[in-house]
Parts: structure tokens; C-alpha cells; sequence
């Protein structure tokens, strides 16, 4: 479906048009005539299916016909990082709508609270908003929700595994009663489905597709011990120049450090981030990151969903992740928009159940691959010849470029 043929504003196709957007993605041609109908909505989609547009449209739709003098609609977000995403993304499509859009989140320097007392005293178009800062707003007394029209819970599953249902509840406490309430959500917990029976009213409910990783992703799982896993990343950077844009999931901040000085290098930049870090020196990571002034970043999990990095070449996983679905962000992080990329994952022998998991919820086994003789003999200190070594390793990165071949990419990335 064309985006043309949907009910909305000719200003907004507009809009949609200018930001080169033709057709609607399955998520969004399914959920955008539920909204436009003012029902409820329970959604299960997935990071990078196109679901923040499925309900910014709809709902910019709404302030171009009403243009209310109060703020419209509340996003409730897991993440910060989300939260600016989300904005932008509103800022994108409203340059010639005059819709007004505002972030609220902690973690910065604390200049930006009296931008968002303002814009919650007197009234933004579309607040997006992490509950915890959101709930210190509220606690002063003139945050005016009185008149909200439509609320939605985006990663819900991800707040709720935060532990924000309570901080939620309190928050809805404030909204009005009659409203349009969408949740979207990449998996359906029982969490999430008791939560709607407290705060929605018959709401129609879309399920795509069970996540799976994009087409382009060339998969690897190699089973090893803990202190093979850096020696290893090592040598895949090294051998594989081509890759300009690499990011490493760590499972804790203490490992991301270790994993930062154990990848330093003079030949490449290489930084750590995470939640112990101001927004401000996040952002700038994050800057440097995108123009690939960095090329690899260790991330912790906050930045597993609701980050908009474009042209990521390869995916790292250094633990196995314990959630499946996370297993499917991460990798989506690369082989977007068509494109084709590679998602690695170190397993020791304690993780081979998390690494069943995430292949049931796949529907496939991911391919194995053999640690490289000279790495095995490194981490064991078994004395061997420099050459056989050196052997090992230039058919360590054949059988890579040839598994990349035989997937039907050529090159290191290219459009599909």
C-alpha cells in the first residue's frame, strides 16, 4: 500500500512525500486505519519494522484537524535514547505542520528542565517522555495532563522488564479516562495483557511475523571459553578492513571496559557507552560513531532497541544475550534498509542454553563456526610455528569471504 491511499492530511503526505517515504510497511498499513478509527490498540512489531511512524501519522493527523491548544498525546518510552528518536522523527515529518514536540529525560546536565516544566505547564502538541522523569515533573504540581487524548506505550515489554509498571500506573492516574490508549510491544508477556485489561477498552490487536533477523544478516556463533573471546574479535577486525562500522553488545559495564582495553588500538578508534556516561557525552559518542570517526563501539544493552544507526557493517554479540528478542535487536542493527551485513555471537558452554532460545524463537540454527587454530593455541600457550599460525588465519578470513559468497553478496555491503 502507498501511503496516498490512506485517510490523511495532504500536508502530512506531504510531508511523508518530502522525507522520500512511497509505501507503508505491514505494521503501518495495518495499524494506521485502527487509529484513525479512535480504537484502542494492542501492536506486536519489532525495532525496525516502522512502527514509530505507524503511530506518529495517525496521531499528527489528529493535531493538523483539531489543533489543540493543550498537548495531545503522551509517549511513555523505556530509554532516552528512545525518547530523542522519537522526537526527531516527529521533528522530521512536522517542518511545515507547526506541530510542536518536546523530549523528557534524565540523565543530562539538568539544563533542559525548565524547557520541559515549560512545555508541560503550558502544552506541547506530543510529549516523549521516560517515566522517571516524568513522575519528578509531576511531583512539582504543574504538569497539566487533564486534557490528553491519546496515550501510548511504546516498548512496553521493555519498561515493564525495567520494572516501570507501577511508575506507568501512576502516570496514567493523571490522564484523563476517556482516551485513546496504543501499546506497542515486541513480544505479548502476560504482563502486557494484564496491563491492558486495567488501562484499555476493547482494543483491536496486530501481530506481525515472529521477529526474525533481516535477510542480509550473515549469522556466526562461535562456541569458545571466555578468554578466547577477545583475541578473537581482534583478529576479525583486523582481518576484515572492509568493515568501517562495528558495534559490540557487552552484557555488563564492567566487561565493556575490559573489552575497550583489550581493543585498543592505534590503527582505529574504538569507545565504550553507557548509562554511567552524561547524555551529552553520549550523544557525541553516538555523533562520532554514525560519521565513522569511531569505528567500533561497546555498547551495553541501552542500545540494544530504539536506536536509529544506520550503515552498521557488523554486529558483535560478546555474551550470548539472555532474551531471545534481544538477539534480534542487536543484530537488526545491521543489514538494514536492504543492505547486507554480518552478526557475530561468542558462546562459552554456560550460554548454550541462552543460544537454544534465541534458535527456537528464529526457527533456525545459526551457523557455527570453528575458532581459529591460532587462537585456540594462544589461549592455551601451546608452543607453534609462526607459520601454521599465519596459515590458519588467512583461512579464517577465506572461509568467511567464501560463506559471504555463498550467501550471494560480493562485496563488503551493497544494496540488495
Amino acid at each position: 500500500m502507498i501511503f496516498d491511499e490512506l485517510d490523511l492530511n495532504p500536508e502530512l503526505l506531504e510531508s511523508i512525500d518530502y522525507m522520500g517515504f512511497r509505501e507503508t510497511t505491514p505494521i503501518q498499513e495495518k495499524a494506521i486505519p485502527v487509529i484513525l478509527a479512535g480504537s484502542d490498540l494492542i501492536a506486536c512489531a519489532q525495532t525496525g519494522t516502522g512502527k514509530t511512524a505507524a503511530f506518529l501519522l495517525p496521531i499528527m493527523n489528529f493535531i493538523c484537524a483539531k489543533r489543540p491548544a493543550h498537548t495531545h498525546t503522551l509517549v511513555l518510552v523505556p530509554t532516552r535514547e528512545l525518547a530523542i528518536q522519537i522526537d526527531q522523527q516527529v521533528q522530521g515529518l512536522a517542518y511545515t505542520l507547526n506541530i510542536t514536540s518536546l523530549a523528557v529525560y534524565g540523565g543530562g546536565d539538568g539544563s533542559g528542565w525548565d524547557q520541559e516544566r515549560t512545555a508541560l505547564s503550558k502544552g506541547a502538541d506530543i510529549i516523549v517522555a521516560t517515566p522517571g522523569r516524568l513522575i519528578s515533573h509531576l511531583n512539582q504540581g504543574y504538569v497539566k495532563f487533564n486534557k490528553i487524548e491519546v496515550l501510548v506505550l511504546d516498548e512496553a515489554d521493555r519498561m515493564l522488564d525495567i520494572g516501570f509498571y507501577d511508575d506507568i500506573m501512576r502516570i496514567i492516574s493523571y490522564l484523563p479516562k476517556i482516551r485513546q490508549t496504543l501499546m506497542f510491544s515486541a513480544t505479548m508477556p502476560p504482563s502486557i495483557r494484564s496491563m491492558s485489561k486495567h488501562i484499555m477498552k476493547n482494543p483491536v490487536e496486530i501481530a506481525l511475523e515472529r521477529s526474525k533477523p533481516a535477510e542480509g544478516v550473515i549469522q556466526t556463533v562461535y562456541m569458545l571459553n571466555d578468554s578466547q573471546k577477545l583475541p578473537l574479535i581482534n583478529s576479525i577486525i583486523a582481518d576484515h578492513t572492509e568493515y568501517r562500522s562495528i558495534l559490540i553488545f557487552s552484557s555488563t559495564k564492567k566487561k565493556l571496559s575490559e573489552i575497550v582495553r583489550g581493543l585498543r588500538s592505534k590503527d582505529y578508534h574504538v569507545e565504550g557507552i553507557s548509562s554511567d556516561l552524561e547524555q551529552k557525552q553520549r550523544e557525541e559518542m553516538l555523533a562520532r560513531f554514525k560519521s565513522r570517526k569511531t569505528r567500533v563501539l561497546v555498547a551495553t544493552d541501552v542500545l540494544s532497541r530504539g536506536i536509529d544507526i544506520k550503515d552498521i557493517d557488523m554486529v558483535i554479540n560478546f555474551d550470548a544475550p539472555s532474551d531471545p528478542e534481544d538477539y534480534v535487536h542487536r543484530v537488526g542493527r545491521t543489514a538494514r534498509a536492504e543492505t547486507t551485513g554480518a552478526a557475530v555471537t561468542l558462546v562459552n558452554r554456560m550460554d548454550t542454553i541462552k543460544l537454544q532460545r534465541i534458535e527456537k524463537l528464529i526457527g533456525y540454527p545459526v551457523p557455527r563456526q570453528p575458532v581459529p587454530a591460532f587462537i585456540a593455541e594462544l589461549h592455551d600457550k601451546t608452543p607453534g610455528k609462526p607459520a601454521a599460525m599465519k596459515s590458519e588465519k588467512r583461512g579464517f578470513k577465506r572461509r568467511f569471504n567464501q560463506k559471504k559468497r555463498s550467501k550471494g553478496f560480493g562485496g563488503p555491503r551493497r544494496e540488495a
